[in-house]
């Protein structure tokens, strides 16, 4: 296999055809959120957090160069965008925000109420953004129902339009799986991404396609598969973490809170040494195969530490794996 040598990093990408410039990486904000659950107590969060790690942390990824933060409006119930906003305090023009909306809270319990599709939800949900993050603008707003009604969709995408040109908003997207429901916000005039699951182990090729032939961003959710392409290998999580009753739609993680999903951990080994080479760590290599996937994606890994800041950060410098090495992963993993 050829060593990767020579190719210049591009620390930087277009958020979609907004315009905006992002760092390559950005950095999800669901897990310093803290604790938060569904009306059935399903745990939805990752568990405990330290709130003023989490600010350092946020402080630390922007001296590392990192400008672009993903939150919603329901990660802690509104805690994750009332930490975010106190991180950047004065450095808010330095970076790009996104949010989303769609869920209904109690912010009291820290509990998932519904959801609301409405355009005139959509304007509530974003003007309390706004109040938490402490900005007069969110940068990327997005849809986080992923299997809304697509005709109702089509009224949120005009509503966005609204905030647009009201100036509450610059661009926006959904946060969705599925091509076809992306599709109907992408002919939306300052629709510039897509949120989707993306890692090494889980590929999307719809979507990774939509965005190049639509020119919008590929913003990759769960880039590191939740832990397991960071090192999470096995052993009993605590029971504020979504991982230890992982619904449905999180794969990877035994039913019974054990840990990791074996097969999966397979699968990592299979192609650990690829990712580690050009002395990457596994987080890093992982974050380099993305970057190597489609010159639209933008990972956003989450963190709860500065460690953890600086280890994903740390993966800019590198840059995107060889074309030999992403082949090399697809060989490796029968694809």
């Amino acid at each position: 296999m050829t060593t990767r040598t020579t190719a210049t990093t591009r620390a930087t990408r277009a958020l979609g055809r907004s315009g905006i410039e992002v760092s390559a990486l950005g950095f999800g904000c669901w897990a310093i959120g803290g604790e938060h659950r569904t009306a059935d107590g399903q745990p939805v969060g990752w568990g405990k957090v330290d709130d003023d790690e989490s600010v350092r942390a946020v402080r630390r990824a922007l001296d590392l160069g990192v400008t672009f933060f993903d939150t919603a409006d329901c990660y802690g119930t509104g805690h994750s965008e009332e930490i975010l906003g106190r991180a950047l305090g004065k450095r808010r023009d330095e970076v790009v925000l996104a949010t989303k909306w769609g869920n209904v809270f109690d912010a009291g319990t820290r509990t998932l109420t519904g959801t609301d599709d409405t355009p005139e939800y959509a304007r509530r949900a974003l003007t309390a953004s706004l109040r938490r993050l402490g900005t007069d603008r969110v940068d990327l707003y997005q849809l986080h129902l992923s299997a809304a009604d697509p005709a109702r969709a089509a009224e949120l995408r005009d509503a966005c339009e609204d905030f647009v040109r009201e100036g509450l908003v610059r661009g926006y997207g959904w946060s969705t799986d599925d091509p076809a429901r992306a599709a109907v916000f992408a002919e939306g005039p300052h629709c510039t991404a897509v949120q989707h699951a993306l890692n090494v182990l889980q590929d999307a090729p719809g979507l990774v396609s939509l965005c190049e032939r639509r020119e919008l961003a590929s913003v990759n959710r769960s880039p590191l598969a939740m832990g397991l392409l960071a090192g999470r290998r096995g052993g009993a999580l605590e029971a504020g973490d979504i991982r230890s009753r992982p619904p449905a739609w999180l794969p990877g993680f035994a039913d019974d809170g054990s840990g990791a999903d074996p097969e999966w951990l397979a699968r990592i080994d299979a192609v650990r040494s690829v990712l580690t080479s050009d002395g990457r760590t596994l987080a890093q290599g992982a974050l380099a195969w993305l970057w190597a996937r489609s010159p639209r994606t933008v990972p956003i890994p989450g963190f709860r530490t500065v460690a953890q800041a600086e280890e994903n950060a740390g993966a800019l410098a590198k840059g995107p794996l060889a074309a030999d090495q992403s082949a090399e992963i697809d060989r490796l993993l029968g694809r």
